[in-house]
């Protein structure tokens, strides 16, 4: 499937509009009717309850790269990223093979 260039823009176009119509629909009518809010707080709260054993399981799964990426994070924040790789070189490592740090 070939799309013309003048077809690309004209779905952007379409995409753009729809964008700004929906969110202007949503702060003028949607956000201040009773039965929206519910029915939209029902769904998220039936989500968390369908995927909170999945949010566990991530964070089980990544706990060693997320401890390595806020220790990083708090090392270039205070300009001490050579001290990083020095102490934490099993983080370094991690972060090297996650593309987080570039070497």
């Amino acid at each position: 499937m070939d799309l013309t260039d003048e077809q690309i823009q004209k779905i952007i176009e379409q995409h753009k509009r729809r964008r700004a119509y929906d969110k202007e629909r949503y702060h003028a009518v949607l956000k201040n009717d009773t039965a929206f809010v519910e029915k939209n707080r029902e769904r998220a709260r039936k989500h968390y309850e369908e995927n909170a054993q999945k949010k566990l399981d991530n964070y089980a799964q990544n706990k060693d790269y997320l401890s390595a990426r806020a220790s990083y994070r708090y090392y270039m924040k205070t300009n001490r990223a050579e001290l990083f790789k020095d102490k934490h070189p099993d983080k370094y490592q991690i972060l090297v093979d996650r593309g987080v740090i570039v070497s």
